[in-house]
């Protein structure tokens, strides 16, 4: 209570200067944890869904790229400088994670420093900076979105704490809370983890009005969020019909909360695909119990006015967006609890702190915190290690997936690459047998067989990709190529004129049907088809025309 009631004197005494060359040292310390942490990451490749999102990306270098999705604004933006500045190559990508990490470290330490003390704000900011759960989130290039709307959502508190100093910071803030929703409509959830921080330290952050303004645009923006929520799970459904399915709140939410803060804990089975969902009823009612624990834990700060209940709340409004039961987010994934890793962290840090306060224990708080740094900051490099390339993130994932029908679809890849097509068709039967209707393991499995001369079994496969997934134009593309090389132009021209219906802005497709349409002796198709495929891209015609 005292820290709460010199709070307000503590911000308005605040000298930046003064603070920085005070602190210049754990500064120090921290920056180099943080790029000690991940210098090994920097040169990794990309992987998973960075490779549709930058290197195949045929719209990155076309500045209409930026505008095309607005809770995507900063994140476009940043990958349509970088790839006109430096090109294709990941390092520049992975930097901004890395840096936008660094900041939410540096912007948590002052944070903790004026809401609790320096020295919670030391071990707190040092194992934030550090932690195994958070590399999904900075390694990994498309999951940087986290780190980066994570950075804002902080910062935008910070701001907030120095608004009762000057009326700029407050304006200040709701500008970081904008560039956060212009990163991930996640960041609707800012007002609420407001009024979290407000219900402790309303003593001192008495005007409740300037709570309006933030949850007016979340509101606003929360309706623009909740208005596309079924056009996502139409495009979820028309890449995989299956994907989608509704879940039960009562067994998702207390699974997911235990599952994050037993990965907190405990990081030791970290991968991308969190798979092993599968629990008898004492399992489940013990994921339970540790969930009504935790929600009493923050009742009883709620009516004790400590600021653990803001800490704790943190943790869980943090993760709202990904609780919902559209089945349109994974039940548990590292990248979405980079923000709420925060709130937990800094409680653990202020027990610590508690602790130390009792001379017998200093030494050894100093010593246990010390350990787990260390522990955490080698345990963060060797999971770097896992996300070098594709073949490295499916072989990590294996190990901790084995249910993973996508990891046994990507592992089938993986062997495909390397010429190892009996195992690559041991993979793909695999993530089917998991998942009897995922399309996209049909389709990798006949291209197998269509590498191996298997004809009859590739065109099994891709009917089957096309029956689970009638949007899957690749398969209709192979159909036709099959068909065409087998001299049969009646079925080649219906299956690429349905891959071309699917789509219609493939040049390749039209140029393919053209082909098709011209060994049929339908030269006037032939031409539009081929018209088409020039007009859409130019280079082709110039490729053709090449000696």
């Amino acid at each position: 209570m005292n820290l709460i009631k010199n709070l307000e004197k503590k911000i308005l005494d605040f000298n930046f200067k003064d603070w920085l060359y005070k602190n210049r040292l754990p500064i120090i310390l921290l920056i180099a944890l943080v790029f000690l942490t991940y210098f090994n990451s920097i040169n990794n490749s990309f992987v998973s869904d960075d490779i549709a999102a930058i290197p195949q990306n045929e719209n990155l270098n076309n500045f209409s790229y930026v505008l095309s999705s607005p809770q995507a604004f900063v994140r476009n933006l940043l990958y349509y400088s970088v790839n006109k500045a430096w090109g294709l190559n990941p390092a520049p990508y992975r930097l901004i994670a890395i840096l936008s990490h660094l900041g939410m470290v540096l912007a948590s330490y002052l944070l903790v420093w004026i809401l609790a003390d320096p020295v919670t704000a030391a071990i707190a900011a040092s194992l934030f900076a550090v932690h195994p759960i958070l590399v999904e989130s900075i390694t990994w290039i498309s999951g940087g979105t986290y780190s980066q709307y994570g950075f804002f959502i902080i910062l935008a508190i910070l701001l907030y704490v120095f608004s009762i100093r000057d009326k700029k910071f407050y304006l200040l803030s709701l500008a970081s809370m904008v560039m956060a929703l212009f990163i991930s409509e996640k960041a609707v959830v800012f007002p609420f983890i407001l009024l979290a921080f407000f219900i402790p330290f309303k003593d001192v952050f008495k005007n409740w009005r300037k709570l309006i303004v933030p949850f007016a645009i979340s509101s606003a923006w929360g309706l623009f969020y909740l208005f596309a929520i079924p056009k996502r799970i139409a495009t979820l459904q028309a890449q995989n019909p299956q994907s989608v399915e509704t879940l039960n709140p009562f067994l998702q939410i207390p699974i997911a909360i235990t599952s994050y803060l037993k990965l907190i804990f405990w990081p030791k089975d970290l991968t991308l695909y969190h798979s092993e969902m599968f629990f008898s009823r004492a399992q489940y009612l013990m994921y339970l119990s540790v969930f009504i624990l935790f929600l009493a834990i923050i009742l009883v700060a709620f009516k004790k006015k400590s600021q653990v209940f803001f800490w704790l709340s943190l943790f869980l409004i943090s993760l709202a967006p990904v609780l919902t039961p559209f089945g349109i987010s994974w039940i548990v994934a590292e990248r979405y609890v980079y923000l709420g890793t925060l709130g937990i962290i800094v409680v653990f840090a202020m027990l610590l702190k508690k602790l130390a306060e009792k001379e017998k224990l200093k030494t050894a708080v100093f010593i246990f915190s010390s350990l787990i740094v260390l522990s955490f900051l080698i345990r963060t490099i060797v999971r770097n290690n896992d996300w070098q390339n594709q073949d490295s993130l499916w072989l990590a994932a294996a190990k901790t997936s084995p249910s993973s029908s996508q990891n046994h679809n990507n592992l089938g890849d993986l062997y495909g690459r390397h010429g190892d097509y009996e195992k690559a068709i041991e993979e793909f039967k695999r993530a089917i047998e998991l998942n009897p209707k995922y399309a996209d393991a049909f389709h990798n499995l006949a291209n197998i067989y269509q590498q191996v001369g298997k004809t009859d079994l590739a065109i099994e496969n891709y009917k089957k990709a096309i029956e689970f997934n009638p949007g899957l134009w690749q398969s209709y593309q192979n159909l036709a190529l099959i068909y065409f090389q087998q001299k049969d132009l009646v079925q080649a021209s219906q299956y690429q004129e349905r891959a071309v219906e699917i789509n219609p802005e493939n040049a390749s497709l039209h140029f393919n049907l053209g082909v098709v349409y011209a060994e049929s002796n339908e030269k006037e198709k032939a031409d539009q088809e081929f018209q088409k495929a020039f007009d859409l891209d130019p280079k082709l015609k110039e490729s053709l025309l090449t000696p």
